[in-house]
């Protein structure tokens, strides 16, 4: 079975709604969703100013470091994590347990802002991941598994 439940096409436009929401609230530059392996599922915002793929990558390996030192801290678990900049800033927050928000915003916007509608957010695209988890019980995909250089059998026609 795979980790992240299939997303269909009205799925993915009801989570671009979600962010592009968002982002008028919480005045945030990009919201990104990402597996946990790094790979952005869908973003929203300002992506011709950042390098999203990569950004997915490495705000993957931060949440997951993060959650090492919470473990070594013996805290259950840290659901966020934070990375001030001079012109831009970085918030990524736990979804659930296949998927992070990462949020980039400029260094000016107050991180309680981000962190707080961040907060509703996560709710409302994880009840949308719930909702496809339960349209194909047992069946989900492994992202990092994907042959991308021959993505057919992966993206087909729905009849």
């Amino acid at each position: 079975m795979g980790t992240l439940p299939q997303l269909l096409e009205e799925d993915i436009h009801y989570l671009d709604s979600v962010l592009n929401d968002f982002l008028e609230r919480s005045d945030a530059s990009t919201a990104i969703v990402i597996d946990k392996g790094g790979f952005v599922i869908t973003s929203e915002g300002d992506s011709r100013s950042f390098d999203l793929t990569t950004i997915g990558a490495l705000a993957s390996g931060a949440y997951l470091a993060n959650q090492t030192i919470a473990n070594l801290v013996h805290e259950s678990n840290f659901d966020s994590v934070y990375q001030q900049g001079e012109k831009f800033s970085m918030f990524a927050i736990n979804i659930d347990e296949h998927c992070i928000l990462v949020v980039i915003f400029q260094a000016k916007v107050g991180v309680g802002a981000v962190k707080y509608h961040a907060t509703e957010v996560r709710g409302q695209i994880a009840a949308q991941l719930k909702i496809a988890a339960e349209r194909s019980p047992g069946e989900g995909i492994d992202l990092s598994v994907l042959n991308l250089a021959d993505s057919s059998e992966l993206f087909k026609r729905r009849d």
